[in-house]
């Protein structure tokens, strides 16, 4: 009986942090590629870590590790602004998603597949 309800509670986190956010916009990488070329007026950032990032990242897309997020986000980014987040798979830049929101942004989109899925 324990078990089974520690199975089920594993779930729901697991399932909760994969589910997308309300009001977050989630994007593949095309539609990525075309919003770069068509709009220039977004704030695009990369919450991988600093070392990821530094081998390998879209040029515009500025690096606030999601660590650091909840500190840095406040001070460096426009609230009413568009943000556009990527992280290596999409599941860090869902979580930094859904904390630009907790935090008032109210433009927030999440590239699904991250950088692994960039082409």
């Amino acid at each position: 009986m324990e078990t089974a309800i520690v199975i089920g509670l594993f779930a729901f986190f697991i399932i909760w942090r994969i589910i997308p956010t309300k009001g977050v916009k989630q994007i593949n990488t095309a539609q990525l590629k075309n919003e770069l070329a068509a709009d220039k007026n977004k704030q695009l950032i990369d919450v991988r870590t600093p070392g990821e990032y530094k081998n390998n990242h879209i040029r515009g897309f500025k690096n606030i590790p999601l660590n650091e997020l909840v500190e840095k986000a406040p001070k460096q980014l426009k609230l009413e602004q568009e943000i556009v987040v990527i992280c290596q798979s999409g599941m860090r830049s869902n979580k930094a998603s859904k904390l630009l929101k907790k935090l008032g942004f109210k433009n927030v989109s999440n590239v699904k597949g991250g950088m692994s899925a960039w082409f």
